[in-house]
């Protein structure tokens, strides 16, 4: 997959993998229709920060989940 494409399905599967790699409980929170290609740089940054983390710290996820609810539609 060539993430250096905007396309809606990129923003499918790096929300996808950012929920797995989060373990997030709430998955219907963080939908990927939710987003608009309008924040890819954003959520790109975003998805290449959480995929290179080992470990994620309860004051990361907080302060990650914030960002991304503040990059919604």
């Amino acid at each position: 997959m060539d993430l250096s494409v905007v396309s809606q399905q990129n923003i499918e599967y790096m929300i996808e993998q950012m929920k797995d790699k989060l373990k997030m409980a709430n998955v219907d929170a963080l939908r990927a229709d939710n987003f608009a290609t309008d924040h890819y740089e954003d959520l790109k940054f975003m998805y290449d920060m959480i995929m290179k983390r080992d470990h994620i710290s309860a004051n990361e996820m907080q302060a990650i989940v914030t960002e991304l609810g503040n990059l919604r539609n």
